[in-house]
């Protein structure tokens, strides 16, 4: 068999790799077509014919309430005739190597092989979850509590949502691009909510899928509220399309990890459903670390041991946190709390809420407080990533 040799794409590789996806994928992956001014495509050829490859995106991710440059892959696959011989493994590295050359420190993806994905280095953060609830039961449970509503992106809506990106740890910090993509990819009606006088502070947008004999499902696909009363504003909308649609979906991580919804019902009749999660690594541990916001009151040191995923001994580190900002250097110092790489990328993203999650994800402590003192270092956000890429 003769060699690989891995590129980035030209327009003919680039034809091939959309051609070789929608081989793999077993339908059309339109995003191929639809990033190409704004992704990089690598791939893998073999006697100049593509046998794998995938998107990569350059963009940034806040965590903290700062911005970090990530690399975030998308449609990646390996030819049918080509898988068992670890090729997506390398073609991972290959895909990973110019988004770190131009400032990438950490990755993010969403894969359902999250076995591979954690062989590779990701780990996911936090659960995933799709929510479908009957228009009824929200038409009886909330109200608008005197906002308007305006069909269609306000002139303030983008500068929402970009506010409201940063106070958790994971949503994109959206290029200009992004918004008109996934409008028209997924064909969004989008409305904004605000209160007579006063800027939007909240915004939504969903697509419908027609029932086969009647009606339609509203599934949801942003769902950004500025306070409490905003999202019950938003729940009761949603509930007055109860005389075309029976169900509302909120697509899967599409709802904010908050108690409004389910707390709120008079009848308690969500369903649920476990999806694959986004997954995070980090890529450059010094400037993930410097480049991630931190509380401006935290002032904390730290001894810390990281283990390589695949064995081996401990790399011995001390994080520093104080004024906002923070720094991690090697010492020779004997660490009193020791994580692998995976377990780092969970904590960075504060999804060690508490240290009995620690404890039970595998993160072992000299003491109660100093893991109580590491983990409550990025706990002051949650996680939650509703991009999809």
């Amino acid at each position: 068999m003769s060699e690989l040799s891995f590129t980035a794409a030209d327009d003919s590789l680039w034809q091939q790799y959309d051609d070789l996806a929608t081989r793999a994928y077993g339908h059309r992956i339109s995003d191929i077509t639809a990033l190409r001014e704004h992704a990089d495509l690598r791939v893998a050829t073999r006697d100049g014919r593509v046998v794998a490859g995938g998107l990569g995106l350059l963009v940034n991710q806040n965590f903290g309430g700062s911005p970090v440059p990530s690399a975030c892959l998308a449609a990646g696959c390996v030819a049918p005739e080509e898988r068992g011989e670890h090729l997506a493994a390398r073609t991972t590295t290959e895909r990973l190597r110019p988004l770190q050359e131009k400032g990438a420190v950490i990755s993010a993806i969403s894969t359902s092989s999250t076995g591979y994905a954690r062989r590779l280095g990701w780990e996911a953060p936090v659960p995933v979850f799709a929510w479908a609830v009957t228009t009824d039961d929200l038409k009886q449970s909330f109200t608008y509590d005197g906002h308007q509503i305006t069909h269609g992106a306000t002139p303030d809506a983008h500068t929402l949502q970009r506010h409201l990106a940063q106070l958790w740890n994971g949503p994109i910090e959206r290029p200009t691009w992004w918004f008109p993509w996934k409008q028209s990819k997924s064909n969004l009606t989008t409305y904004c909510f605000h209160k007579p006088g006063h800027p939007t502070t909240g915004t939504l947008s969903f697509t419908t899928r027609r029932h086969e004999r009647h009606g339609v499902t509203l599934i949801v696909h942003e769902f950004w509220a500025a306070d409490e009363s905003t999202t019950a504003a938003m729940l009761a909308f949603l509930g007055r399309h109860n005389t075309r649609a029976k169900t509302i979906e909120f697509r899967r991580g599409a709802l904010p990890p908050h108690p409004t919804l389910l707390h709120s019902l008079h009848h308690h009749r969500t369903t649920a459903e476990a999806w694959h999660p986004w997954m995070l690594r980090i890529l450059d541990l010094p400037q993930a670390i410097r480049l991630r916001g931190w509380p401006a009151d935290l002032t904390a040191t730290i001894p810390v041991q990281i283990e390589n995923d695949n064995g081996g001994s401990a790399d011995r580190y001390i994080l520093q946190i104080a004024a906002g900002a923070a720094e991690i250097h090697p010492t020779h110092i004997e660490g009193t709390v020791t994580l692998t790489r995976r377990q780092l990328a969970v904590w960075y993203a504060g999804g060690y809420r508490t240290t009995t999650s620690a404890r039970m994800g595998g993160v072992r402590a000299t003491s109660h407080k100093a893991l109580a003192t590491l983990i409550g270092t990025t706990t002051d956000l949650e996680p939650w990533l509703p991009d999809h890429f």
